[in-house]
């Protein structure tokens, strides 16, 4: 607080606030307060040209700074500089009661006439004139002082990761950007004692560092202005306000805890100290110098830790450290400097957070990849009761249901031109749209990478524009999905810098959600012994030191595709284990948490089975897909047969040929003149062209009359064509394009040459497809198929 007393040094050196049993200065030199005898308190006169002391402020301070706490507040007054008059200050301590508020508006009236600001320590103290760190008994508010820089975003800031606050004061001062200077405070459910004074005192710190507020309040007795009091100073009057009141909003303090430390910097804050200046030691010294908790030193628990942990950060980003040297270096600050120590789960947020920072700012390492944010070496367990008790939400799947799941990998193999690619583009244009594809659905767009490695700039461009997708779903796709061209480059150690920095390019202000790398088999870097992708050392090599770490570069929680060739195998090896087909795969299986083969059950067909194996989640049944009309879909299952399909399907293709061949007939028959009842047809092609006997013609062409293939002409419709008339239920046969001999020719009068006459044959009935009833056709001249029915 730049118009405060700065963290005022401890008795005996300072004795601000202290009385005369307690002090070596003159007794004339401190004043004690009795607003009963000590002052006039007829109603003070107004100034015209300045504020006065508000009252009701003052209870809505008194109530969020001490509403909860028992014992004496501290109270202090002195001149504020800048006004040509000089002063003694002046100390009080009043019970925190509830007359504590017309208590502290007396003395807020007196110090006005005087021209002095009046501050209180915010924390009562058991005995009148104590007013050192350690004899602050009770605190129950957080606060931070914000005095320089943008004021506004800080307090969003704030607001945004650590809640609306109880209070916000408006200190009097204003920046040179012309802000306000302002106060902003939690209150707490309960009063902190003991220990917790001093955690309070390190969030205080905490917040300030984060947002480049005072750090004198990590000290207890630092005293701050009181709202609803005057403020003076460099002849400007007016009043320390209240510009934002939330009366009934309080926190709990462990809760508080984890919000700030969860918090990150407010933009353009640099949490590490300088050390560079001359009153502060080198980062050599830091090193090696003890940090007490309390502002006890000349710098934070946090500052010492972050210029700590940045130092060893900046030796493993140069590769002159290991992780795990870094980790263990990190740690052994931790044990060693910091009294008392952080724990590790925050030493690690805190070693994460700078490091992020560092490769933002610096780019990616320079020498190796796998030197990534120093983690931990303890190997996480837990009890079967923890276990079980743990009924936290599980998190939310990439894509579900549990194909892909956060920090999960994901292996999508198949032999060349089977389509694993061309169904992969698909798949990860409905997940960057965020909508279902085969089933597999994402919880919302996500952010995908996909380094590609195959084809070429423009046939990848020429495949994009021309899938077969909706052209709203291509639009929500177009910036979330991020592809490359095929790379001339192999994912080593740097191959990886290149492709994080590409993705940090990609996506700079949102986290990754999935890198998907096709092929592996043309980015396999197989390590120092150089194995190919069938090695399996090699190939663990490549996921953990190569794939594993870009991942944790990019984003540990973003999920992983990785798209393989398979063996040749025999179809009874697949349909038994078809995973054994992936190249790699003693070492590749064991590794994935999602595998998915791709392959043709018949190569004649053109269908393809996905077959699908979870770790993480319940089998799921092998999907049968297709691409019909440029688009991918699933096959209903139960139409594939599965007795004897070799000889089942040599059967439909011979029913297929007994349906062509009777409408080929009829089409020639009826150009010579003759057409057929179903009766007469069956008879007089019995045995001939192909066909069987009577009753497999007949049914034949009920076959082809239910799907609409074959149509009737009887009635009036047949007379006029010079027909008998038939009393059959259906009359004669007829199909789409029949022409009809007349028996009549036309001479050609240029020619000469002589030619049959023809009519057009259009139906007059047709067969319902769902009762089998015989119906007239509304319009004969277009020929409609049943649904269902073959165009």
């Amino acid at each position: 607080m730049s118009d405060a007393p700065k963290d005022p040094p401890e008795p005996p050196e300072d004795t601000h606030m202290r009385d005369d049993s307690t002090t070596d200065r003159p007794e004339a030199n401190l004043v004690h307060f009795n607003p009963w005898r000590d002052f006039n308190d007829a109603a003070p006169m107004l100034d015209p040209f300045g504020d006065e002391p508000d009252p009701a402020q003052i209870a809505s301070f008194m109530e969020v700074v001490f509403g909860y706490c028992d014992g004496l507040i501290p109270v202090r007054s002195f001149i504020d500089k800048g006004q040509g008059i000089d002063g003694r200050p002046h100390n009080i301590w009043i019970s925190a009661d509830e007359t504590a508020p017309e208590k502290m508006a007396t003395f807020a009236h007196w110090a006005a006439r005087e021209g002095a600001a009046v501050y209180v320590i915010p924390g009562t103290v058991t005995e009148s004139g104590q007013a050192k760190a350690a004899d602050v008994a009770r605190m129950q508010a957080v606060v931070v002082d914000i005095d320089s820089g943008d004021i506004a975003a800080k307090r969003a800031h704030l607001e945004r990761h650590l809640g609306p606050p109880t209070m916000v004061v408006e200190s009097g001062g204003i920046t040179p950007e012309g802000q306000h200077k302002a106060h902003v405070w939690w209150k707490l459910t309960e009063p902190a004692e003991g220990d917790d004074i001093r955690r309070l005192c390190r969030l205080r710190g905490d917040i300030a560092a984060k947002v480049g507020g005072d750090m004198h309040f990590r000290s207890a007795h630092q005293p701050i202005r009181v709202a609803g009091s005057v403020y003076y100073k460099n002849n400007l009057k007016t009043l320390v306000r209240i510009v934002e009141m939330n009366a009934g909003l309080e926190r709990d303090l462990d809760e508080f805890a984890e919000a700030v430390a969860d918090m990150p910097p407010a933009p353009g804050v640099n949490l590490t100290p300088d050390f560079a200046t001359p009153d502060k030691p080198a980062v050599e010294d830091v090193l090696v110098t003890p940090v007490r908790e309390g502002g006890a030193d000349d710098w934070s628990r946090f500052e010492g830790a972050s210029a700590a942990i940045g130092h060893f950060i900046r030796l493993v980003h140069e590769g002159r450290l290991s992780k795990s040297e870094g980790w263990e270096a990190i740690c052994g600050y931790n044990a060693a400097m910091l009294r008392p120590q952080w724990p590790v789960e925050r030493l690690k947020r805190e070693s994460e957070r700078l490091w992020a920072r560092h490769v933002e700012r610096h780019g990616p390492p320079l020498v190796r990849l796998d030197s990534a944010a120093p983690v931990p070496d303890e190997m996480p367990s837990f009890t079967l009761g923890q276990l079980l008790d743990d009924q936290s939400p599980m998190p939310a799947d990439l894509i579900g249901p549990r194909v892909l799941t956060p920090g999960g990998l994901l292996v999508l193999g198949g032999a060349p031109k089977v389509g694993k690619s061309d169904l992969l583009i698909s798949w990860l244009v409905h997940m960057a749209a965020g909508v279902p594809f085969l089933g597999f659905t994402p919880p919302r767009p996500l952010r995908i990478f996909y380094l590609q490695a195959e084809i070429q700039y423009h046939y990848l461009r020429e495949r994009m524009q021309q899938i077969g997708l909706p052209a709203e779903l291509i639009a929500a796709a177009r910036d979330n999905l991020v592809v490359t061209p095929k790379l001339k480059m192999l994912l080593d150690a740097e191959g990886s810098a290149r492709v994080a920095a590409a993705i940090r390019v990609a996506f700079p202000d949102d986290a990754l959600d999935i890198l998907c790398i096709d092929p592996i088999r043309n980015l396999f870097d197989g390590g120092p012994d150089g194995g190919g992708e069938n090695d399996n050392a090699a190939m663990m090599f490549f996921l953990k030191d190569r794939v594993e770490v870009l991942r944790d570069h990019v984003n540990p929680d973003c999920g992983l595709i990785l798209v393989h060739h398979t063996k040749k195998l025999s179809k009874h090896q697949v349909k038994e284990d078809p995973f054994l087909a992936l190249s790699g795969a003693s070492a590749l299986r064991g590794f994935y948490t999602t595998g998915l083969i791709l392959h043709r059950p018949d190569e004649e067909a053109s269908e393809r089975k996905l077959e699908i194996e979870l770790r993480n989640g319940p089998a799921l049944k092998p999907k049968l897909v297709d691409k019909v009309n440029g688009a991918w879909v699933e096959v209903n299952p139960m139409n594939e047969r599965l007795v004897r399909a070799e000889q089942g399907a040599k059967f439909d293709a011979e029913r297929d040929r007994k349906g062509e061949v009777i409408v080929d007939i009829l089409h020639r028959e009826a150009r010579s003149g003759r057409m057929y009842t179903m009766t007469l047809f069956a008879e007089a092609f019995e045995n001939k062209s192909g066909l069987s006997g009577q009753t497999s013609i007949r049914e034949r062409l009920n076959v082809l009359t239910t799907k609409g293939i074959v149509k009737f002409v009887k009635g009036n419709a047949a007379s006029d064509l010079g027909l008998a008339s038939d009393r059959s239920k259906y009359g004669y046969l007829c199909v789409e394009h029949m022409e009809l001999a007349t028996g009549e020719e036309a001479t050609d009068p240029e020619t000469g040459e002589v030619t049959p006459v023809h009519v057009r044959v259009f139906p007059s009935h047709y067969k319902c497809p769902q009762t089998g009833a015989v119906l007239p056709v509304e319009n004969p001249a277009v020929w409609v198929y049943p649904e269902g029915g073959e165009a």
